[in-house]
């Protein structure tokens, strides 16, 4: 489909090509016996390997923790996820000294820090002299 739209200059581009598909589409050779023999023979013992080939052994059943660690990722991502679950913990437990001061401050609610409306997003600055 070219909608309207000229595709090549000349009405028929393959015309010098056009007579050797044709010779080589009425030229078929049909395959001789002995290969056709030899197809066969080749297809038959396919065949029996086949047959004689064992059923495969079904997949064993995932329990709840094998189910959830392949809708996660797989075990890479499941340790990544133990990781970051101790590291939250130990920061939680045992925080830096520096990071004490500024939950007291944001969960106190103190009154040092306001809100201000200076550009499109607000910005809370700190009572210390933050502007």
């Amino acid at each position: 489909m070219t909608w309207g739209i000229r595709m090549m200059d000349e009405a028929e581009n393959t015309d010098p090509l056009k007579a050797y598909f044709d010779a080589g589409k009425a030229a078929r050779p049909e395959p001789g016996d002995a290969l056709m023999a030899r197809i066969m023979a080749d297809a038959d013992r396919v065949q029996a390997e086949r047959a004689a080939a064992p059923a495969p052994e079904p997949t064993p059943r995932r329990g709840r923790l094998g189910w959830l660690a392949a809708a996660l990722g797989g075990w890479p991502a499941m340790a990544g996820l133990a990781a970051a679950t101790v590291a939250g913990l130990w920061i939680g437990v045992s925080a830096p000294a520096g990071l004490t001061g500024i939950a007291q401050e944001v969960i106190a609610g103190s009154d040092g820090a306001y809100l201000i409306d200076l550009d499109p997003d607000a910005t809370f600055v700190l009572a210390d002299g933050g502007m």
